[in-house]
C-alpha cells in the first residue's frame, strides 16, 4: 500500500499535465493555439498575474461577454477594460466560447456555429504558419503568426477605457480617427451615445461628443496641460505625453504603466480619472470632465462667454456678450435661451477702410479660449502675433500661449468659459476703435476744455476764502490742522521711498497707489488706543489689536514690537508680498502704517482667530471635528502650492505654523506672517543658502536649521509637521510620551510602523473620523518630515495625494530629528551661521 500510493500520485499528475491541452485550456493559462476554445467559466491570465479574460455578466442581464478586467485588486465588474462582443452578447448562459478557429480569426460564439463577434482578418494562414492569441502582462490580446508578425491586437479596438500603453489617436495620412465609445447605460456594454477621441482638426485637444456633436474639449495640449481644463497642474497628467505625429504621422497620447490609474469615458458621458486606493480599496475620482454647465460645450453661443455662479441648484451658468456685442436674438437671450449667442455691434474699422483702419484690441483674462484656433507657426514673439491679427481683417482675436505660440480666430468665436480660479489665458478680442473709446477724441477735448475752464473759477473762489479766513482768529488753528496735512503726506513720501527698491524687483511700480497708507493716528483711534480689550494675540512680530476703520469696517491692527527683532526688512517684505499675492487661502493685507518707529500692517479680520487657539484648547478643540481639519489640511496645502508655483512671485514661506494659520468664519484656513518669506526663481528645487536662520524650532527642516539651506522642500517639512499637530492636536515643541520616551515625530513614526494610527489622533474626534484619511495625512507627514529635500514631495503631489486619498505605496523613511525635543518657546528666531556651522542655537 505504501508503495501504491506515490504510484496513484505520480499517474494522476501525468494524465492531468496530458489531458490540459487537449481540452478546455488551464486556469493560469495566457493563450489559445489554432483550434482552441475557451469556455465560458474558464479564463486566461497574463503574466503576472495583472489581467485576466473570459466571460462576465453585467448586473442582473441575462447576458454574457468576452472582456478583460484587473484580476490582481478591485472587483471584476468595476474595472472591465475591454469587451469583445459588446454589441452582441451570448444570450445562452452556458454556451458561450471564445475560439481561435481554423481560418485564423478569433472568434465568440453563442452555441455551436452561431458566430456574435470575429476579428474579421481576412489574411489566410500559410501552409507552413501557425498563429497563436496571447493576453499580455500590459493587457493587450495579440494574434501572432509563428513568424513573429501581429496580424491583430486589442488595442487597436478600444471600448470605453484608455489601458496604459494604447496607441489610440486620430491617422493624419488616411483620417481614421480611433475613439472610447462608452457604455449605453451603467449595466449594458452596448455602445453608446458618447465619444472620447482626438480632435479631427489636428489641434491637439480631446473631445466628448454626444451623437457626433461636440459635447466637451480640452483646450489644445500646451506640453504640460490641457489650457482649457480649469485648475489644472501638470503632475495630475502622471507622465502622460503627446506623441511625435509629424515623424509618426499619428497624434496620439500615451503614460507609462500604472494600474492604479484608468482614464475612460463614462456611460453618462464624463471623461473621468480614477485611481486606485490601497487604503480604502476602493476607485477614487480624480477628475471629471464635463461636470458643471459653464464646461458644456458652447453652453453661451457665439461670441459670449460663460461664468459659474453659486445659484440655488448649486453652480449655474451666466452668459455675457462679448465686449462690443449684444444678443443676436434680445427675446430669446432674456429668457435664458442663449443658444443664439451674441453679434458684432459696429463693423471693424478695417472692413470699411481696408487694412488701414485703426482697429484695437480689448484683453480679456483667464479665459478658457475659443474653439477653431488656428496656430501660426512663422510669429515668434506676443507683439509678432499681434501685428498678425491686426494685419489680417478676418482676424477676430488673438492669444500667445506658452508652450504653444501663436493662436488666431479667422471664424466664429465660440465655446468660452470664465474660469473664476485658477488656469485659463490672456485672449485680445479685435474691436472696431470707437469700441475703445479711441473715436470719441473731440468729445473729449470738450470735457478737457471745460474741466480747465471749472477748474479755474474753482481756485479763483479757493483764494478769496483763504484771503477772508487769513482775517479770522481761527486761522492759526487752521494752518496747524494744514500742517498735519502736509505731515501725512510726507509720511506717505517716506513709505514710497522706504519701499520703492522692492517695488523696482517685481515691476509693480503703482502697488502704494494702489495699498491705502494710513495714518498713526487714524489707527489709534480705530484701536481706541491698542486698548488691551482689544488685544487679538501676540505672535513674533508682535501684538494684534482688533480695529474699526470708520466706514465700519472690522480689522486686524498687527503692530511690530521693537523687541521682536524684526525691523524695516521683514517690514517692507510682508508689504510687497500680500499686496501682490491673492488667493483664498492666503490673507487679505488691506493697508500699511509707517511713521517714526511705529511699523503697523492692517489686515481683513478673520473673526475665528489662529488655528493654535483652536487646536490647543481642552474646550475648542471640539470644534474642530475631522471633516473641519481635513478641510484646513487641503486649505492650506493649496495655499502652499499656490505659493510655490502658481503665484507670479513664487514664494518660500519659511515660517509655517499653526500659529500663522487663521480661520474665516467659515473655519476656512488662511497662511499669514510673510515677513520672512523669499522670493526665489523658476526652478522648484533650487536650494539657497543663508547665514541668518529665521523661523520657528520645531518646524524647521534639518538642512535648514543645521546649515542655513532652503528651498520650497523647507515649507514642505514645516507642512508635515503642521499636519501632525493638527491630526493628533498636540504641540511638536512640548509634546512628549513617557511610556515610549518618544516626540511628537518618533511616535507618529512608531504608530505609522505598527500601522495603530489611530491612537495618534486627537482622542475628541476619534470615532468620527474617517481611518482610510488619517491614513493618508499620516504618511503624507511622515513623507514631508524626510530628512533628505529630495525624498520630500511637492505640494502639487502632496495635494494630489490629499485629494485621492492614495499615497501611490510610498513608504517614508524615519526622521532622524523623531526624537529631539526643541525649546518649549514657539515664537520666530532668528541666528546666524558662521562657516556653515551654528555659532548661536537659543531662542529668544
Amino acid at each position: 500500500m505504501n508503495y501504491f500510493l506515490p504510484f496513484t500520485k505520480i499517474l494522476l499528475f501525468s494524465v492531468v499535465v496530458f489531458l490540459c491541452p487537449l481540452s478546455l485550456p488551464c486556469r493560469g493559462k495566457d493563450t489559445l493555439t489554432l483550434g482552441e476554445s475557451l469556455q465560458d467559466g474558464d479564463t486566461l491570465i497574463s503574466k503576472g498575474d495583472i489581467f485576466e479574460l473570459g466571460f462576465f455578466t453585467p448586473g442582473e442581464l441575462n447576458r454574457r461577454y468576452i472582456g478583460i478586467w484587473y484580476r490582481s485588486f478591485s472587483t471584476k465588474l468595476e474595472t472591465i477594460l475591454w469587451i469583445a462582443n459588446r454589441e452582441k452578447p451570448v444570450t445562452n448562459l452556458s454556451g458561450g466560447a471564445l475560439t481561435l478557429s481554423r481560418d485564423g480569426n478569433l472568434i465568440v460564439t453563442n452555441t455551436g456555429s452561431d458566430v456574435l463577434w470575429s476579428t474579421n482578418i481576412s489574411t489566410p494562414i500559410s501552409s507552413n504558419q501557425s498563429r497563436i492569441v496571447q493576453l499580455l502582462a500590459d493587457g493587450n490580446i495579440v494574434m501572432n503568426n509563428s513568424d513573429g508578425t501581429t496580424v491583430w491586437q486589442s488595442f487597436d479596438y478600444p471600448t470605453d477605457t484608455y489601458i496604459p500603453g494604447m496607441r489610440v489617436g486620430l491617422d493624419l495620412q488616411t483620417g481614421v480617427n480611433q475613439v472610447f465609445t462608452s457604455w449605453r447605460s451603467k449595466t449594458d456594454p452596448a455602445p453608446g451615445n458618447f465619444t472620447l477621441g482626438i480632435d479631427p482638426g489636428r489641434s491637439t485637444q480631446l473631445f466628448v461628443w454626444d451623437g457626433g456633436r461636440p459635447r466637451w474639449r480640452s483646450g489644445r495640449w500646451n506640453g504640460q496641460i490641457f489650457i482649457g481644463i480649469e485648475k489644472m497642474i501638470p503632475t495630475y497628467m502622471y507622465n502622460f505625453k503627446l506623441s511625435n505625429y509629424d515623424l509618426e504621422g499619428k497624434m496620439y497620447y500615451y503614460t507609462g504603466f500604472n494600474v492604479s490609474h484608468r482614464y475612460m469615458i463614462s456611460w453618462d458621458g464624463t471623461d473621468q480619472h480614477l485611481i486606485w486606493s490601497e487604503t480604502s480599496r476602493s476607485w477614487t475620482r480624480f477628475f471629471a470632465e464635463p461636470t458643471s454647465p459653464c464646461e458644456l460645450y458652447n453652453q453661451c453661443g457665439n461670441y459670449a462667454t460663460c461664468t459659474e455662479i453659486d445659484g440655488k441648484a448649486g453652480f449655474e451658468p451666466l452668459c455675457m456678450c462679448l465686449k462690443g456685442h449684444i444678443p443676436a436674438k434680445e427675446n430669446e437671450w432674456n429668457y435664458g435661451n442663449w443658444t443664439s449667442g451674441c453679434v458684432r455691434r459696429v463693423p471693424y474699422k478695417c472692413e470699411k477702410e481696408g487694412n488701414n483702419g485703426t482697429d484695437g484690441f480689448w484683453r480679456m483674462q483667464r479665459v478658457k479660449l475659443p474653439d477653431l484656433s488656428e496656430l501660426n507657426p512663422d510669429v515668434m514673439d506676443e507683439a509678432g502675433c499681434q501685428a498678425s491679427c491686426l494685419n489680417n481683417c478676418s482676424c477676430k482675436a488673438y492669444s500667445y500661449v506658452s508652450g504653444i505660440g501663436c493662436l488666431v480666430w479667422g471664424v466664429h468665436l465660440l465655446d468660452m468659459h470664465i474660469f473664476t480660479g485658477r488656469g485659463g489665458n490672456d485672449m485680445y478680442l479685435r474691436l472696431a476703435s470707437i469700441e475703445l473709446g479711441q473715436g470719441k477724441k473731440k468729445s473729449v477735448v470738450v470735457i478737457i476744455v471745460a474741466v480747465l475752464v471749472s477748474s479755474f473759477a474753482l481756485l479763483a473762489c479757493t483764494y478769496l476764502l483763504w484771503r477772508c479766513l487769513k482775517r479770522k482768529k481761527g486761522f492759526v488753528r487752521w494752518r496747524k490742522e494744514k500742517g498735519e496735512g502736509s505731515s501725512n503726506a510726507k509720511r506717505r513720501k517716506d513709505v514710497t521711498t522706504e519701499l520703492s527698491g522692492v517695488l523696482k524687483i517685481t515691476d509693480e511700480g503703482q502697488l502704494l497707489r494702489e495699498l491705502p497708507v494710513f495714518s498713526f493716528d487714524a489707527i489709534i483711534t480705530a484701536t481706541d488706543n491698542f486698548s488691551y480689550r482689544n488685544l487679538l494675540g501676540e505672535g513674533g512680530f508682535g501684538p494684534v489689536y482688533k480695529g474699526v476703520l470708520p466706514e465700519g469696517q472690522e480689522v486686524a491692527v498687527k503692530r511690530l514690537s521693537k523687541s521682536s527683532g524684526q525691523g524695516m526688512e521683514e517690514f517692507k517684505n510682508e508689504v510687497i508680498l500680500i499686496a501682490k499675492l491673492q488667493h483664498r487661502n492666503l490673507v487679505r493685507l488691506l493697508g500699511c502704517c509707517l511713521q517714526d518707529e511705529e511699523k503697523i500692517l492692517i489686515y481683513e479680520l478673520m473673526p475665528n482667530g489662529s488655528l493654535d487657539a483652536f487646536l490647543f484648547d481642552d474646550e475648542k478643540k471640539r470644534q474642530l471635528d475631522w471633516r473641519t481639519r481635513y478641510k484646513i489640511i487641503e486649505g492650506i496645502a493649496r495655499g502652499l502650492l499656490y505659493l510655490h508655483r502658481d503665484s507670479r512671485l513664487r514664494v518660500i514661506h519659511r515660517d509655517l505654523k499653526v500659529s500663522n494659520i487663521l480661520l474665516d468664519e467659515e473655519m476656512d484656513p488662511k497662511i499669514s506672517d510673510f515677513g520672512l518669506a523669499r522670493i526665489f526663481g523658476k526652478d522648484d528645487n533650487e536650494l539657497n543658502n543663508t547665514k541668518r536662520v529665521v523661523g520657528t524650532y520645531g518646524y524647521m527642516a534639518p538642512e535648514y536649521a543645521m546649515q542655513g539651506i532652503f528651498s520650497v522642500k523647507s515649507d514642505v517639512y514645516s507642512f508635515g509637521v503642521l499636519l501632525l499637530e493638527i491630526i493628533s492636536g498636540k504641540k511638536i515643541s512640548t509634546y512628549y510620551n513617557h511610556e515610549f520616551s518618544l516626540y511628537l515625530l518618533g511616535y507618529a513614526w512608531k504608530l505609522w510602523h505598527e500601522n495603530n494610527l489611530i491612537e495618534l489622533v486627537e482622542p475628541a474626534i476619534r470615532e468620527t473620523c474617517s481611518s482610510a484619511e488619517v491614513v493618508t495625512c499620516v504618511t503624507v507627514a511622515l513623507l514631508c518630515v524626510q530628512d533628505h529635500v529630495n525624498d520630500r514631495p511637492t505640494m502639487s503631489t502632496v495635494l494630489i495625494m490629499l485629494e485621492s486619498g492614495t499615497t501611490a505605496s510610498m513608504s517614508p523613511r524615519q526622521p532622524s530629528f523623531a526624537a529631539i525635543r526643541g525649546p518649549t518657546n514657539t515664537d520666530s528666531s532668528t541666528f546666524e551661521l558662521a562657516n556653515a556651522s551654528i555659532t548661536v542655537f537659543t531662542g529668544r
